[in-house]
C-alpha cells in the first residue's frame, strides 16, 4: 500500500476521510432520542460540509435492549433510515456500528442492495477479535465497506496489541481504528501507537483511523497528532457530543483540515441554529469535567464519572480516592 506524504499544516491529503459520529456516540448521551428534524438537519449540514461518512447509530440486538427505552438510532432499521432520510443522493456515505456481542448480525444485517447503509463499523475489545472478524467477513460478503474499532487500547499490552493487529490485518476491514475509549492517552503515546498501526496498515493494505475521547481535553490534539502521522480515517462529533467527556469536535477538525472540500460554515450554521443547544436544554450532558479528567488520568472506564455527575456529587477528592482504591 503506497501512502501519500503526510505533508504540512498548510497542505491537504486526498486520502483523508472524515466520519461524523454524532448520532452514534452522541446517542449514548440521550438514549438515541434524536428528533427526525434534528437528524435531517445534521445530515444536510454534514453533506454540505463535505463530510465523507455519517454514522447513524448502532445495529443493536432487540433481544438484548428494550426498544421502549431507546430511540430508533439504537437499532438503525432500514425502514427508519429511509423514512427519515429518504434515498441518499449525496456523495456522503452512511455508516452504522455493530458491537460484538450486542448485535444479531446474521438476523438484522441485510444485503447491501436492500440497505441505504454503505459501511459497517465493527466495535470490539481485543479478547473478542475472532468474533469481530466473523462479523467483518459477513458484512463484507453482503457488499458493505467495513472498518473495525479496537476499543480501550490504552488498557492493552504491546504484545496483545501486536497480535490483534496481525489478526485484523488478514480481515476484510478497510480501516483499523485506534480507539482511546478512556481518554487516557497523550499525543506522544498516540504518535507511537499510530506508527505501530501504520506499519500493519502498510503491510496489509489497510487504512488507519482514530476515535478519540476528551477526558483530558486532548481529543482534538490526539486526532491531529494522528493526522500528522498519516492516519486518514478521522472520527468527530458536532460540539464533541459523545459518551461522558465526548469526542473530538467536528468543527475543530474541519477548521484544521486544509482540503477545500471541507466547508466549516455549514457546521457552524447548524450550531448557530441551536440544534445542539436544544439537546442540552433538554437535559443531555456531555463534555470535559473533573470526574472525566480523573478517569482519564487513571485510565478507567468513564462509567463511574458518568454516575458521579448524574448523582450531582461535589466531593471530587473523595471520588479521586475511590478511583485510587481500585488499584
Amino acid at each position: 500500500m503506497t501512502r501519500e506524504a503526510t505533508g504540512t499544516l498548510l497542505s491537504c491529503r486526498s486520502g483523508i476521510k472524515v466520519i461524523d459520529a454524532t448520532l452514534r456516540d452522541g446517542g449514548l448521551v440521550n438514549d438515541f432520542r434524536f428528533s427526525d428534524d434534528f437528524v435531517r438537519a445534521l445530515f444536510a449540514a454534514n453533506a454540505a460540509a463535505g463530510v465523507d461518512y455519517m454514522e447513524l447509530g448502532y445495529k443493536a440486538d432487540k433481544d438484548l435492549f428494550d426498544e421502549s427505552k431507546f430511540g430508533k438510532w439504537k437499532f438503525c432499521r432500514e425502514a427508519d433510515i429511509i423514512d427519515v432520510l429518504g434515498n441518499n443522493e449525496t456523495e456522503m456515505k452512511l455508516a452504522c456500528m455493530a458491537d460484538v456481542g450486542r448485535c444479531n448480525f446474521r438476523r438484522d444485517i441485510c444485503e447491501k442492495g436492500s440497505s441505504p447503509l454503505d459501511m459497517y463499523r465493527v466495535a470490539t475489545y481485543i479478547n473478542t477479535i475472532p468474533a469481530a472478524i466473523e462479523m467483518l467477513e459477513y458484512c463484507d460478503k453482503l457488499g458493505y465497506e467495513t472498518t473495525v474499532n479496537v476499543m480501550a487500547i490504552s488498557k492493552e499490552t504491546e504484545k496483545e496489541t501486536d497480535l490483534a493487529l496481525e489478526m485484523l490485518g488478514h480481515s476484510p476491514a478497510k480501516a483499523i481504528y485506534i480507539v482511546d475509549s478512556y481518554g487516557a492517552l497523550y499525543p506522544e503515546e498516540m504518535r507511537v501507537l499510530a506508527a505501530k498501526y501504520m506499519e500493519v496498515g502498510d503491510k496489509y493494505g489497510k487504512q488507519i483511523g482514530i476515535h478519540a475521547h476528551n477526558n483530558q481535553n486532548l481529543a482534538f490534539a490526539n486526532t491531529i497528532e494522528c493526522v500528522a502521522a498519516g492516519v486518514n480515517y478521522l472520527d468527530a462529533t458536532v460540539n464533541g457530543m459523545g459518551r461522558g467527556a465526548g469526542n473530538c469536535a467536528l468543527e475543530l477538525l474541519l477548521g484544521f483540515l486544509k482540503n477545500p472540500k471541507y466547508k466549516l460554515v455549514h457546521i457552524l450554521r447548524f450550531l448557530e441554529e441551536g440544534h445542539m443547544q436544544k439537546l442540552r436544554d433538554g437535559g443531555a450532558v456531555w463534555g470535559y469535567d473533573l470526574p472525566y479528567l480523573l478517569t482519564g488520568i487513571f485510565n478507567r472506564h468513564p462509567s463511574s464519572a458518568i454516575r458521579y455527575i448524574k448523582e450531582k456529587r461535589a466531593d471530587i477528592i473523595d471520588f479521586m480516592n475511590e478511583l485510587l482504591d481500585q488499584e
